[in-house]
């Protein structure tokens, strides 16, 4: 058992409809929403859904095959229900996906921003899905586009490609390495996708086992084992790396606004560049990425004084 929690006496039981069934008992309070919210890539995701009594369905790609998992917060502790192949393997790691392996305890706040937004968020852990694949090829089709443009051809790929996930819930699972890698250029074009980042998705399927072993690396190495790969940066490999990782330190460098939004938030400089902000994150040496995130979480944000970035849709070219 991972450290962290404590399972139901005698392991997993049945569930209803051929479902797997766990109860798991964490030793500090979870927050599903915060936790398991970097997961999910817009309101239409469909490998992601919450439902009204407050629960998570995820749909994934194991390496025992696709699974269903059902994850909600009851007064005995966390409830779980998987269904598929890989329905084992969900459960087996559902103490590392709900942040069991994350240490919030080495994180020092050091601005008065920061203290108050992490005092906010006794739940907020880093959740690791111990997957590459599943978080890396969404964050290439989010490669300087609109997140707008990313999650509608995400939604489409899956759904054209992937397949229904099992059990209920109405779900579907991505798309195997190999299928991702045979995806004609014609539906890249329909879903919105140009040449650069569907190619870049094609090389990274072409070589799916050897990033998936980046799982279990340390984040420098792991990190270069993602950015090997033609078309994947630093900003590419961070974003993946603190989910498939549950990476702390593993900071965002190259994108458009979060400079800007951490600059303004510590210090009223809406001007960031990347210098800058890891200047005022270097404190946070170690958890940079959660020193960012419960910055972003506290939503003190620049007003807006440009235009919205250019929305594009190749596939209507």
């Amino acid at each position: 058992m991972r450290p962290g929690g404590t399972p139901v006496p005698g392991g997993y039981g049945a569930a209803g409809g051929g479902g797997v069934r766990r109860l798991w008992r964490p030793e500090a309070p979870v927050d599903l929403g915060l936790v398991l919210g970097p997961l999910r890539r817009g309101p239409g995701d469909p490998t992601f859904r919450t439902t009204p009594d407050g629960s998570v369905w995820r749909a994934t790609r194991t390496p025992a095959g696709p699974a269903t998992l059902r994850v909600a917060v009851t007064p005995d502790g966390v409830d779980a229900e998987a269904w598929g192949p890989g329905a084992d393997w969900v459960l087996d790691g559902l103490p590392a996906l709900l942040g069991a392996d994350d240490d919030p305890a080495a994180f020092v706040p050091r601005h008065r921003l920061v203290h108050a937004s992490h005092r906010r968020r006794p739940g907020l852990r880093l959740t690791r899905t111990g997957l590459v694949l599943e978080s890396l090829i969404p964050t290439v089709l989010e490669q300087k586009v609109t997140s707008d443009e990313a999650y509608r051809s995400w939604r489409r790929l899956v759904c054209r490609h992937g397949e229904p996930a099992p059990g209920p819930g109405g779900l579907y699972v991505m798309p195997s390495a190999r299928a991702w890698a045979l995806i004609p250029s014609w539906e890249w074009h329909r879903a919105g996708v140009d040449l650069k980042r569907s190619d870049t998705i094609v090389r990274a399927a072409r070589v799916a086992a050897r990033l998936e072993e980046a799982a279990a690396m340390e984040l420098p190495q792991a990190a270069a084992r993602l950015e090997a790969v033609p078309g994947i940066g630093p900003w590419t490999s961070a974003e993946t790396l603190q989910r498939s990782n549950g990476a702390p330190d593993a900071v965002t460098t190259g994108d458009l606004h979060l400079p800007g939004i951490i600059g303004y938030a510590l210090t009223g400089n809406r001007d960031a560049d990347d210098e800058v902000m890891l200047e005022l994150l270097a404190p946070y040496a170690g958890q940079r990425h959660r020193a960012a995130r419960l910055i972003l979480l506290a939503g003190r944000t620049p007003p807006r004084r440009a235009p919205r970035m250019y929305r594009s849709d190749i596939s209507r070219i």
